[in-house]
């Protein structure tokens, strides 16, 4: 019997937010990206685009900026999404993290999101 396995769904990572939306916020994204929801991201602070964390970058994408809400497809031109910004609660387990971060850059990962009162259960 073959065995299916389900994407990640939309927000799954969320166990609440703020009312009304207001921790969502619409972002632009770096181009040539295919992305999860719950994916952290981090903000080019020259160009205000996003793309997934980068510890070792020097442009302010090393610094969490916030988690990806739904997935998300660029192209060369980049494109849309929305981003949990401010006042949730996620499930640690469900986030998605780059392949290279230490242990130590992960905790600085999470006392960044923290100080945007995205608290990590």
């Amino acid at each position: 019997m073959a065995t299916l396995k389900e994407s990640v769904h939309t927000g799954e990572f969320l166990v609440s937010e703020g009312n009304n939306s207001i921790s969502r916020e619409q972002i632009e994204l770096a181009p040539d990206l295919s992305l999860l929801s719950g994916t952290v991201l981090g903000k080019n602070t020259a160009t205000n685009v996003y793309s997934p964390v980068l510890p070792e970058a020097d442009d302010g994408s090393q610094m969490a900026a916030g988690i990806l809400y739904n997935n998300a497809t660029t192209y060369a031109t980049g494109g849309e999404a929305v981003l949990i910004a401010r006042s949730a609660e996620v499930d640690e387990s469900l986030l998605i993290w780059p392949d290279s971060i230490t242990d130590e850059q992960k905790a600085t990962a999470i006392t960044e999101l923290a100080a945007l009162d995205i608290i990590l259960r």
